[in-house]
């Protein structure tokens, strides 16, 4: 079984994004893919969120952070919402027409009061790499692990995305992150002493 990648190249990953935007429009997956790469949170902690972790009904606004219990870790994690975060999830709360708090963010087309499965999950994400020309191997995981790539590449130290991905090693996190021989060698190229 191949390692799941992240999507490094950059025209690649609009490509990608895009494609329940542009391509096979839906909204659903669209919001899916965005929240899955830019919170880093693991498939099964995406699909069980609900409204009311994104959004207080009483305040009648959205909330600065999303904080969950991992599911596979037990940890409490909290991450704040970036403006390409808030700016999907208000227009997909407009379109939805004010959604019971309890109600999944990522409702499954057969069963409304349960979310897609993991299995969904993959088969969309698989669907919109394979659009877009991937031969990595990509899967839910992906997305992930494209956070993490990208911002390494921005210059967010390592010890700080183990911090964020909650790994309980640095080398499970350097595993994350993908980084192969061209990345080594523009390392090399670009130190000039």
């Amino acid at each position: 079984m191949s390692t799941t990648a992240p999507i490094k190249n950059r025209d690649n990953l609009e490509t990608f994004k895009n494609y329940y935007l542009e391509v096979k429009p839906n909204l659903r997956n669209y919001t899916l893919v965005i929240l899955g790469l830019n919170t880093a949170f693991r498939i099964s902690d995406l699909l069980k969120l609900q409204w009311k972790d994104v959004y207080d009904i009483k305040k009648k606004q959205f909330r600065e952070h999303i904080v969950l219990k991992e599911q596979k870790t037990g940890k409490e994690r909290v991450v704040a919402m970036n403006s390409t975060v808030l700016q999907i999830l208000d227009y997909y709360y407009q379109i939805y027409k004010l959604p019971e708090p309890t109600s999944y963010l990522f409702p499954s087309a057969k069963n409304k009061s349960l979310p897609i499965t993991r299995t969904q999950a993959y088969r969309l994400i698989k669907e919109a790499a394979i659009h877009t020309g991937l031969e990595e191997h990509i899967s839910c995981h992906s997305l992930r692990k494209t956070f993490g790539y990208h911002a390494w590449k921005q210059g967010v130290p390592p010890a700080m995305l183990m911090n964020i991905y909650n790994h309980s090693s640095y080398k499970i996190t350097k595993r994350y992150l993908c980084i192969e021989q061209d990345e080594r060698d523009d390392v090399y190229r670009n130190i000039h002493l």
